[in-house]
């Protein structure tokens, strides 16, 4: 078999529910690891050009490092991933107020999301290769949002060793859901996830357009052509080359952290990033299904202390967090985020680790 799947026990919560680690291993020496805690990335071992295996995601060694994060490290962020302004939105008529935890807005989920959850979790097989099915329900009202919510995410490993994120959710009544993956990379190895560490990284982006925001992260306007801004890299660029630049966007942000517009070819997964990693040579290739892709180069990580004993800093590592827009629920003209229950998400996402020789 290329793909092995081991479990062991990973820590108790404070509140006393036990947590287990999911390894990933592929014949090529990859590992993917993955905890029912938060549905948290937390850790991937990739070769680079010579055959070195370097852990690329950030993240931390205990669960009580989990339990106590603020950044979001490799977790999946729901009920809402990104921000829904004020903290407001309506359907049917019906007003909902959710927690406002970031600049008077609502952000990835609020305080107690879905990185703050206990996944339940099963491991079964398709084609032949281990699955990893995480579980979570939501109820009826929890941190605002309207609709008992069963969400599933399932986590896989290719033949070719590609790592394949599949989000699905039902409700019981009209609701909003938006989920991505949060993890950090740094395709040197973690380790390097030092002030600026991530500004030597390539990014190219198959993205046509991006969505302005003000200085709070809330859309200003319907995406843009990005010709002639920081945000086009149509074609591989460092962020050293434009992260500088004076730019409102960029002071916005302090850095990098908007949604770009992925140019989706028809139905199905497409083509949304490539990073690369010039002096190790790794590469990773996202296709997705969503509508979008945020790129936040950690620009507010600040002295965390992270994985072995390294202290992860600003512009250290890079977000690659494919979803729908934010404020999509106050917005008629992005794609809607709104789910029924005779309308069920299920989106997919594939990170495929690459080597450039």
């Amino acid at each position: 078999m290329t793909v092995e799947l081991d479990r062991s026990p990973f820590g108790i919560t404070s509140d006393g529910t036990a947590v287990e680690m999911f390894k990933f291993t592929h014949v090529s020496g990859l590992e993917l690891r993955v905890i029912s805690y938060g549905a948290v990335i937390q850790a991937l071992h990739v070769p680079d050009r010579d055959g070195n295996l370097a852990d690329i995601v950030l993240g931390y060694d205990t669960l009580a490092q989990y339990e106590e994060d603020q950044r979001l490290v490799g977790c999946v962020v729901g009920r809402y991933a990104n921000r829904i302004a004020h903290g407001t939105f309506s359907i049917d008529g019906i007003a909902y107020q959710l927690e406002t935890n970031a600049k008077g807005h609502h952000i990835h989920g609020g305080s107690d999301g879905f990185n703050k959850q206990v996944w339940q979790a099963t491991v079964d097989h398709k084609d032949g290769l281990p699955v990893l099915e995480l579980q979570h329900s939501s109820p009826d009202g929890q941190g605002g949002f309207p609709g008992a919510l069963n969400c599933k995410v399932v986590y896989a490993m290719t033949n070719k060793g590609d790592i394949e994120i599949s989000y699905h959710a039902t409700t019981d009544r009209p609701t909003v859901i938006n989920l991505t993956n949060h993890s950090y990379f740094n395709l040197k190895g973690h380790r390097y996830a030092t002030e600026n560490g991530v500004l030597n990284h390539q990014l190219q982006l198959y993205c046509d357009k991006f969505l302005p925001t003000d200085e709070t992260g809330i859309p200003v306007s319907d995406p843009i052509e990005v010709t002639g801004t920081p945000m086009d890299f149509r074609t591989p660029t460092s962020f050293a080359d434009r992260i500088n630049e004076n730019d409102q966007q960029l002071t916005n942000g302090n850095g990098f952290d908007q949604t770009w517009v992925v140019n989706h070819a028809g139905d199905g997964g497409s083509i949304a990033a490539v990073l690369t990693e010039p002096v190790s040579g790794r590469t990773l290739q996202v296709e997705t299904t969503q509508p979008g892709i945020q790129v936040y180069t950690s620009n507010y990580v600040d002295n965390l202390a992270g994985k072995d004993g390294v202290t992860y800093q600003r512009r250290g590592s890079v977000c690659l967090e494919t979803q729908h827009y934010p404020d999509s629920p106050n917005r008629s003209s992005f794609p809607s985020t709104v789910y029924t229950p005779d309308k069920s998400l299920f989106e997919v996402t594939v990170i495929k680790p690459l080597v450039i020789r």
